[in-house]
């Protein structure tokens, strides 16, 4: 299996290749992203998606029949799927379509999505697949057709099943890969067929792009003002967003609450200064929008495992290891 590269788009650029392995990069303004495609069988192929970037856009299109299931292990992807709507695949996720409408924008609300894309070119796969492992009842286009006939996307939430097996995927040492990666494709339509219709986890609620711009916009009010907090009252009455509504598309977007969102951002940033800054912690505390130290020394502990005094003197030790392991190996 080899991608078309005129099909990939401009922003994605072939790193390396041999008989089995494809590596492409993705370079976007807000960052880049490293897909390491495998050929499995003839009309198979399992890819690897590690991205680092806010946001994408996608010109892969093909006129061959696809069918593309695709797991997130970490991160959170924005997918606009249905013109001005958007759905979100979170870690643990299961999303199967056809890509007949993957030319459009990608978001990383988190800023990094790492995961596994296992696809099929429908006729060669069909012609293939029956014959590699006799007796094994995979029905490529009767699973297709049950989970994302109508079109549209499905996304099966996180579960066990999911979760077994495309865990061992990320950690399969590399002289087994390629029989391993034969195994699992075909342990992962069996298990999509006998997957029962009624019992497919329910699909995740689509939000509306102005539901998603207002949510984006209350994220840069409140990042670019850290010394102040907001009620969800003012929010909600400041754009015009209704409460239940504003908390219920925060979270279908970012994977949490506004709060929870807002501490681990505080507590980045005051990790941040930690580093590479000499400020005292009470400073760093007022700039982060805690007035008091011993709730701001808590909120820190509570993320980063640790208290902030403890945080700056593990970066200093870690530095002057760096400094000393750099002086012994230049002797």
């Amino acid at each position: 299996m080899h991608f078309d590269r005129e099909a990939m788009g401009p922003n994605v650029s072939l790193i390396c290749k041999d008989e089995s392995c494809t590596v492409y990069q993705v370079n976007e303004d807000s960052g880049e992203g490293v897909m390491t495609a495998y050929d499995v069988f003839p009309g198979v192929y399992l890819l690897y998606n590690d991205f680092h970037m806010e946001k994408c856009f996608s010109e892969f299109k093909t006129d061959v029949d696809l069918f593309c299931i695709d797991h997130c292990r970490e991160g959170r992807i924005e997918w606009e799927i249905v013109k001005n709507k958007f759905i979100y695949l979170e870690a643990g996720d299961l999303q199967m379509n056809n890509r007949k409408h993957h030319v459009c924008d990608f978001s990383f609300p988190l800023k990094h999505y790492h995961g596994i894309t296992v696809g099929f070119y429908m006729e060669k796969a069909m012609k293939v697949l029956p014959h590699v492992l006799e007796g094994v009842p995979v029905d490529l286009a009767k699973i297709r057709e049950k989970f994302c006939g109508d079109e549209h996307p499905f996304v099966m939430r996180a579960g066990e099943g999911v979760e077994h097996i495309f865990s061992e995927l990320y950690t399969v040492p590399e002289h087994l890969r390629m029989s391993y990666f034969k195994i699992k494709v075909f342990e992962l339509l069996l298990f999509l067929d006998a997957l029962e219709v009624a019992q497919k986890s329910a699909e995740r609620p689509y939000f509306y792009k102005t539901q998603v711009e207002k949510v984006k916009a209350i994220v840069r009010l409140l990042t670019d003002n850290l010394e102040r907090h907001y009620t969800l009252k003012e929010l909600s009455e400041r754009f015009e967003f209704p409460l239940t509504s504003m908390k219920l598309c925060f979270k279908g977007v970012y994977g949490t609450s506004i709060y929870a969102y807002m501490k681990e951002y505080r507590m980045n940033a005051a990790a941040l200064m930690l580093q590479k800054t000499n400020e005292n912690v009470v400073s760093i505390a007022n700039r982060v929008g805690y007035e008091n130290p011993s709730k701001f020394a808590a909120a820190f502990q509570s993320v980063m495992g640790m208290c902030p005094a403890e945080y700056r003197k593990s970066v200093v030790r870690m530095d002057q290891y760096w400094q000393e392991r750099s002086r012994q190996e230049a002797q």
